[in-house]
């Protein structure tokens, strides 16, 4: 189950799946794909995630789950305050006038933040690693927990970082951080694809235990999670980003397939993300949540064991 490095003819290294190397798709999918992604950083489709006002209030609650948006969470746990892939650009891009933009915008101002004890990063996609975002808290010392790889690039952006590889952990103001197995990729770039490595991650602390699985396609490996580190108090798993399928199934999990890793991983309840902020691929954008729903419906899953939260929604757990 341990990730390993495999060396190229180059001298350089890069990581890689157990489950092996996603398939790829034709240039008859990929193709058209990427034009309609083009067309709709244009012109945005509607079905953004509905938002209410934060609470400044309500963040004083402990445990306590916040959605910013997409994959970034503001958690409370134990009295310790962290961030999950905080990303608070308006574009997941390289660029500022092109790439996805935001549909709806954070579900909290960088500034209204509370003090933050640590940042969890999965991976080095922009639309989960957002340089603005990483240099403003690198600013204020806010150190990061990163996977193996993308230390170096926290630190050329100004910051501290901590890297582990999948299985590996450490403990950071009293909680215990654990890096688990994701079935992703990584790259910011055509050269570095592969590079750094991708994870989730399993927070431990006194009276609670929160796992956040990045991004993912579905493997076997949640059930290893689940038998060594399980049982969850809260799940957050993403649920979007799942069309074409030939593009999207081997590093994406369907809304029905994040259900079946809450449940491999023993979650208590689960929270549903990285949907209805940028629109990344072909699906409408506010069918995840529904289907998500439908499905924890039929597991007897009700909305107090399978959350869809409101941008800037805070809940206790």
């Amino acid at each position: 189950m341990e990730q390993v490095r495999t060396s190229i003819r180059d001298g350089s290294h890069r990581f890689q799946n157990p489950a092996g190397a996603m398939s790829a798709p034709h240039l008859d999918v990929t193709l058209p794909f990427f034009l309609r992604r083009m067309w709709v950083s244009l012109r945005p489709r509607v079905g953004a995630a509905p938002a209410v006002p934060f609470n400044p209030t309500a963040l004083t609650l402990d445990p306590n789950l916040t959605w910013i948006g997409h994959s970034s969470f503001l958690v409370r746990m134990d009295g310790v305050s962290f961030l999950t892939d905080p990303m608070f650009s308006r574009r997941a891009s390289p660029f500022s006038f092109m790439g996805p933009r935001r549909m709806v915008p954070p579900g909290m101002p960088l500034e209204a933040l509370p003090k933050i004890d640590f940042v969890l990063l999965s991976h080095d996609h922009y639309d989960h690693t957002d340089i603005t975002t990483v240099r403003w808290l690198a600013q204020r010392g806010v150190p990061f927990v990163v996977p193996l790889g993308l230390g170096q690039w926290i630190r050329r952006a100004g910051g501290q970082a901590i890297e582990l590889n999948w299985w590996q952990e450490t403990e950071l103001a009293s909680l215990r951080l654990h890096c688990v197995p994701a079935q992703h990729f990584s790259g910011r770039s055509l050269r570095d694809r592969f590079r750094r490595l991708w994870a989730g991650w399993v927070v431990s602390g006194a009276t609670r235990r929160f796992y956040y699985a990045g991004d993912t396609g579905y493997s076997t490996d949640f059930k290893e999670i689940g038998r060594r580190l399980g049982p969850m108090d809260l799940a957050a798993i993403p649920i979007g980003a799942y069309l074409p399928s030939d593009m999207m199934h081997f590093v994406h999990v369907t809304p029905e397939e994040a259900l079946q890793v809450a449940q491999d991983v023993q979650a208590r309840r689960v929270v549903a993300m990285h949907f209805g902020t940028f629109d990344l691929s072909d699906e409408p954008p506010d069918e995840p949540p529904q289907r998500f729903r439908t499905e924890a419906e039929r597991l007897g899953w009700g909305p107090e064991r399978a959350w869809i939260m409101k941008v800037g929604e805070t809940r206790a757990w």
